[in-house]
């Protein structure tokens, strides 16, 4: 059964139930609490809270979701970003029993899979919910044996609410067994076991409370079901694959993959896989008005753009091989959302300009790693640390290639493996535990500094404040090109909204040196310029020719931030990671703050 005719038969089936065919939201949701769509039910969330449906009490979608928390998940055999949601909905109508009798019937008559390849699982219950004893019954008076109905607990069978808050319940779950043997666990082998026997098909939700903020639960006054299958999953079954990758949803673009690489998919499934769902997603994404960025919805996009060409780098593939990918997966899709066909010449020219530019990043990490790498050849190890730098095998290194170049530490450990005498000293485990411990530092150290002067009021103004410190350094060494290396930093003040910045000078500067000045630091946003951070010791960041200028005694160790070797500065942060977040850099007002100290004030657009 094609994609195509699957998608269908549910919307027809669940329409003769009485329910409203509903067309898919777009994937930016209109929720602030989320950055994505991520499941069918969000574009009714406030049905199920009591306002009345313009649809009526129950409706059925095929829904287009985006999803970054599986990212890390993607290359097995099910998991995705962007997948199709099939859906069925009641708000305040039928509940359980009429959803899990529809559910087995879809499944089992209108799908033809034999009974006895369905698994379930249900809600155990726990100290806050009770056990879930009413779909246990139903179930089993369905004619499901007991030795195939499992409960579990809150991770596997309690779902919800979607963002911070909203509806949520205990979950019925519709396995499918793949193999029909278990694995060397025996009898254990059951639903949820990470051997690969099962699938998760169906998730059949029971909105019975409502979670707050604080997490804290309480009864609906109207009960709802949310119902969530995914099309790829049920694709695979139908088909007989053994990954949702195999399916026709897929095998154009992993086709497309394997005509431009050197390598067949079986030398890699893991990195075709990748390639083929990331670019996927990013044609959505585009497809929607997304850009890549460093914020959100634009970070997520251009996360799985680089992840992509990351990994086409291992697969062999040209430059711009990500187009005729992209046009196969525009392809797929071009009956059923029209708009990535309307919107193609956009979708691709977002992902050519990107695929230049992580390029060029990559291309000037490359340079640095091998020199890094030759240096290392050449000397001892006690040489190589007594000049404070990292070692090449070590995770340390990575965060350094991440941090300065974009570098992506699993790029970096390919490239470290070609040569034999970091090989031999690469120990894979510690790499990661190095690197990923360096990085919590960064972001520590980085919200920290965040939440001492905004109080750790949310992610919007914590970046807007990140944006308008790093802004402060690029103003501060403008000034002292235009005017003079006699310009120190007097002072600062940051909030939400702008910066204020006094600085030692003897004379109001004119227009043209306000001019310069602005220009100037608007040319170094443009470069987007990477901002590193280092911890060192305060001796050494004076001999590294960090500026330090308050009177204050400084810690025996200190965090000095360089923006690419044009400024480079102690402080405490908090910093943004490339210059280009920054937008337009704005100077509204100059004036005197004291004998011989200006002060400027500026914002960000």
């Amino acid at each position: 059964m094609k994609s195509k005719e699957i998608r269908k038969k549910f919307l027809d089936f669940f329409e003769k139930k009485g329910h409203k065919i509903v067309p898919s939201s777009p994937i930016l949701s209109t929720d602030p609490t989320v950055l994505f769509t991520t499941a069918g039910m969000q574009q009714f969330k406030k049905y199920f809270l009591g306002e009345k449906s313009p649809f009526g009490k129950r409706t059925v979608s095929c829904q287009k979701c985006f999803r970054t928390s599986d990212i890390d998940e993607v290359g097995n055999e099910s998991h995705l970003t962007f997948l199709e949601m099939l859906g069925n909905f009641s708000f305040g109508d039928y509940f359980k029993e009429e959803t899990i009798e529809w559910a087995l019937e879809f499944l089992t008559k209108v799908c033809k899979i034999p009974s006895s390849k369905l698994w379930f699982g249900y809600f155990k219950g726990d100290s806050d919910v009770p056990e879930d004893k009413e779909s246990l019954e139903i179930l089993q008076k369905s004619g499901i044996p007991k030795d195939r109905i499992y409960g579990f607990g809150r991770e596997d069978n309690f779902w919800g609410p979607t963002g911070e808050e909203g509806p949520c319940g205990p979950t019925s779950e519709i396995h499918y067994d793949l193999t029909g043997k278990p694995c060397s666990e025996g009898k254990k082998c059951i639903p949820n076991c990470d051997c690969g026997r099962f699938v998760e098909v169906w998730n059949l939700v029971f909105n019975e409370y409502y979670q707050d903020r604080d997490k804290k639960l309480t009864p609906l006054k109207q009960q709802g079901v949310d119902t969530g299958m995914g099309l790829e999953r049920l694709a695979m079954v139908l088909q007989g694959k053994s990954s949702v990758f195999e399916t026709d949803l897929f095998e154009p673009i992993i086709k497309e993959i394997e005509k431009q690489s050197s390598q067949s998919r079986a030398d890699n499934p893991k990195a075709f896989r990748i390639m083929a769902d990331h670019i996927k997603g990013a044609v959505f994404l585009a497809s929607e008005g997304v850009v890549p960025s460093n914020l959100e919805q634009g970070y997520a996009l251009r996360r799985i753009l680089r992840r992509a060409i990351r990994f086409g780098k291992l697969l062999n593939l040209p430059k711009n091989s990500l187009i005729p990918i992209a046009q196969k997966a525009i392809t797929i899709y071009q009956d059923i959302y029209p708009k990535v066909k309307a919107q193609e010449t956009d979708i691709l020219t977002i992902l050519q300009k990107e695929e230049e530019k992580f390029e060029k990043t990559l291309e000037k990490g490359l340079k640095f790693l091998q020199k890094n790498i030759e240096a290392f050849k050449q000397f001892n190890e006690a040489a190589v640390k007594e000049y404070g730098q990292e070692l090449p095998f070590k995770g340390g290194f990575a965060f350094y290639m991440y941090e300065t170049y974009g570098f992506p530490a699993d790029l970096t450990l390919e490239e470290l493996k070609k040569y034999p005498e970091i090989s031999k000293r690469l120990n894979e485990k510690e790499y990661w535990t190095h690197f990923k411990k360096r990085l919590k530092e960064h972001q520590e150290i980085s919200r920290a500094g965040v939440e001492k002067k905004f109080g750790g009021v949310g992610k919007e103004v914590t970046h807007e404040a990140a944006k308008l410190h790093t802004a402060t350094h690029l103003l501060h060494q403008a000034l002292r090109e235009v005017l003079g290396e006699h310009v120190k930093q007097m002072g600062s003040d940051i909030t939400p909204q702008r910066l204020r910045f006094d600085f030692s000078h003897p004379a109001k500067l004119t227009e043209d040196e306000l001019k310069k000045v602005e220009d100037l630091v608007n040319q170094k946003i443009e470069e987007d310029l990477v901002v590193k951070m280092e911890e060192m010791s305060y001796a050494r960041a004076l001999e590294s020719g960090a500026l330090a200028f308050f009177k204050e005694k400084y810690p025996e160790k200190v965090t000095v931030y360089a923006i690419n070797g044009w400024s480079r500065e102690i402080c405490a942060g908090p910093h943004v990671n490339h210059t280009g977040e920054l937008g337009q850099f704005e100077i509204t007002k100059e004036e005197s703050s004291g004998a011989g100290t200006r002060r400027i004030r500026a914002v960000l657009k």
